[in-house]
């Protein structure tokens, strides 16, 4: 894989990311980043705590592919998806079924950086609500979630601090 562009929020109460130069990449996650953080409280992903007790944050970066956003915006019949719309932080080309990356699978970048595969990042409508915005069409928003069932990408938890930048390489380690 290679990285094509790295992205944050500007502001931690924003979903949608901005393309950087670079990112410092910390145990905690991006700093500033709305996912940064040891700790997230439990939502509805996660039902085996109530809703907002403190749990180990397994969702600090998320990664899209280009060849699984292009194959959302055919489904949805539009001209593309950017990962800007989809919150992530990090946009690959090369894996035309990042989603399919099973938990526990190491990310190990050129830079140095490594991260670790958390599972898949299940479609929700705040990204549809984003892309329906930007492309001005209603409907968009429901049915996004849809259309990127098993291409929304992956959520990632660091195992190694280091700097995220395009043009990295990425390889795929199984396992520990």
């Amino acid at each position: 894989m290679k990285v094509l562009s790295v992205l944050m929020t500007r502001d931690s109460s924003s979903f949608e990311t901005f393309a950087m130069q670079s990112i410092r990449v910390e145990v905690a996650g991006i700093p500033g980043d709305r996912h940064y953080g040891l700790l997230r409280p439990a939502d509805g992903r996660q039902k085996l705590y109530p809703r907002g007790t403190p749990i180990a944050n397994r969702r600090q970066i998320s990664i899209v592919s280009a060849e699984e956003c292009a194959r959302i915006a055919n489904s949805l019949g539009v001209p593309s998806i950017r990962p800007e719309w989809l919150g992530a932080n990090v946009l690959v080309s090369g894996a035309p079924a990042l989603s399919a990356l099973p938990r526990g699978a190491r990310l190990l970048f050129s830079g140095g950086t490594g991260l670790i595969c958390e599972g898949e990042n299940l479609p929700c409508v705040g990204p549809g609500e984003l892309v329906e915005r930007a492309l001005g069409r209603s409907g968009l928003r429901s049915a996004f979630v849809q259309a990127a069932m098993g291409r929304r990408g992956i959520v990632c938890s660091v195992e190694k601090e280091g700097m995220l930048a395009p043009g990295e390489t990425v390889r795929v380690a199984e396992g520990s």
